[in-house]
């Protein structure tokens, strides 16, 4: 039997978290997000905050697993993993939003390079922090 360590998958998910702040900043990507999402103002909220932090422990948590059950132990395990699952499951469903839901599909890139770099992260942490 296995045991998932909580304090990587802690540091995995806050480590996305902090990732994705500094994504959609001024700094990097967020005029160009709010355009392509036709948001014109977006006031910080503590509640989205939270939610979204814990959306992305969760996400460490189920990856950790996943690793765990392929016994990936190394930065290259955990990248591959990170990949598979951001491919298997995030991109191909935000895409099926975006095209449903007729939005540009530069705000799918902008959205999903974030959540690649996230899922790679957060794969390397969790494989070598076990």
């Amino acid at each position: 039997m296995y045991q998932v360590n909580v304090w990587a998958v802690i540091v995995a998910g806050v480590v996305a978290w902090v990732i994705g702040a500094l994504w959609y900043s001024q700094l990097l990507v967020g005029k160009q997000w709010m355009k392509l999402a036709n948001l014109k103002d977006v006031k910080p909220n503590p509640v989205i905050f939270i939610v979204g932090l814990l959306t992305y422990i969760v996400m460490a948590y189920v990856l950790a697993h996943v690793l765990i059950a392929f016994n990936a132990t190394s930065i290259a395990g955990g990248l591959i993993g990170g990949f598979w699952m951001w491919l298997g499951f995030v991109a191909t469903i935000t895409l099926g939003s975006v095209l449903y839901e007729q939005k540009p599909f530069m705000l799918w890139v902008l959205n999903n390079a974030y959540n690649l770099i996230s899922f790679l992260v957060m794969g390397a942490i969790l494989a070598l922090w076990r």
